[in-house]
């Protein structure tokens, strides 16, 4: 993920007839008192910091309820592994970033076509079940038939249109989600799709199901009849009375120390690569000389050690394995075994193998 953002634009919404979607050019101070929030920003470094935010400072025994869009990006659980997770192959042809969420749960696809809801309750009265039944009433309202599977996630038929994942902090609970209205299904397969069945991961691995679109189903359904139902419903559940809290680009709230931290935290290495649970990864080149074995172990992102046995093991392969030791995974510069792999065709032709094997794309914001 080298390179940057370009400067993110803002969501423009449409107005209907129960919501108020103008923006007041007069500058706003965030407060976490609110009960409905929608971000305008389709920044997800700003959403999940503000999402988190209003998390840790939010009264707990009252709800709240946060929707937002992101551009295109690839959310991983907090205890997963991207490179057996995401294809960084395609991360980096898009460039598009990962990044890792502070919730558990599996990996998502975000694009503008897809709406995240996020709702807080107290600890005691949370039920994930019952939230996502919230927002199975609501998307009935629009039109389209929809249930909730034994995972909690949101479906039609068998194919999944909504993903989720909960936190539980002291005395406070969130239960958010994905909601699939026009996303770019093939981009999300692309991403998604990784070759790395013989990685083995003390972390969460994905559930991989398939997917579609609302829109599939319903052509008047988009982002704004979403938040509008979602908004209904939840102010019918929980009786809540009072306008909704828009949050927009350039109106200070990154300047909040928490949101300003976070948004710095999570394209981190520490964060992004070294949270990263203990995983080992085999792989097994040939070459004209013949086969290795590669096994590569490593935990929060540094290398444990690796080991490459062949019928021609030799001192050159077992250097250039301990070479390795210590090292961020994916990120060790050839400058590390040069002179072993200067050496050694064979262990040059190993050594290109394992470079390819940790490909990794560190998209910086």
């Amino acid at each position: 993920m080298l390179r940057s953002f370009s400067p993110l634009p803002r969501a423009r919404l449409r107005l209907p007839s129960v919501r108020n979607f103008s923006i007041s050019p007069s500058r706003q101070e965030l407060s976490p008192q609110h009960a409905i929030y929608v971000s305008n920003s389709v920044n997800p470094y700003f959403n999940l910091s503000l999402e988190d935010w209003l998390f840790r400072h939010k009264n707990h025994q009252e709800p709240l309820l946060l929707l937002y869009r992101n551009d295109p990006c690839v959310v991983i659980g907090r205890n997963q592994n991207p490179w057996k997770e995401v294809n960084m192959t395609a991360l980096k042809a898009r460039s598009i970033p990962f990044i890792r969420r502070r919730s558990g749960g599996g990996t998502v696809y975000h694009d503008l076509g897809n709406t995240n809801y996020s709702i807080h309750l107290s600890r005691l009265t949370f039920d994930r079940h019952a939230t996502a039944e919230l927002v199975r009433r609501a998307i009935s309202t629009l039109g389209v038939d929809v249930r909730v599977n034994d995972r909690n996630d949101i479906c039609v038929g068998n194919e999944k249109v909504s993903g989720s994942a909960y936190k539980i902090v002291n005395q406070r609970a969130y239960h958010h989600g994905t909601m699939l209205i026009s996303t770019k299904l093939d981009t999300l397969g692309a991403l998604l799709r990784t070759d790395t069945e013989t990685m083995v991961t003390k972390g969460v691995d994905s559930v991989r199901s398939p997917v579609c679109n609302l829109r599939q189903f319903s052509s008047t359904i988009d982002h704004e009849t979403f938040v509008d139902a979602v908004v209904s419903e939840f102010r019918r559940e929980y009786r809540v009375d009072e306008p909704i809290r828009y949050v927009n680009d350039g109106e200070g709230a990154e300047e909040t120390d928490y949101i300003r931290n976070g948004m710095a935290e999570l394209p981190s290495w520490d964060w992004a690569f070294g949270q990263t649970p203990e995983f080992t990864y085999s792989i097994r080149p040939r070459f004209e000389w013949g086969e290795v074995t590669i096994e590569i172990r490593s935990k929060h992102g540094i290398i444990l050690e690796t080991r490459a046995t062949s019928g021609h093991s030799g001192a050159g392969l077992e250097e250039l394995g301990r070479r390795l030791e210590g090292h961020k995974y994916g990120f060790v510069e050839e400058a590390i075994v040069k002179d072993v792999v200067d050496r050694d065709s064979r262990c040059r032709d190993v050594w290109e193998a394992l470079a390819g094997a940790m490909e990794t794309y560190n998209y910086q914001p």
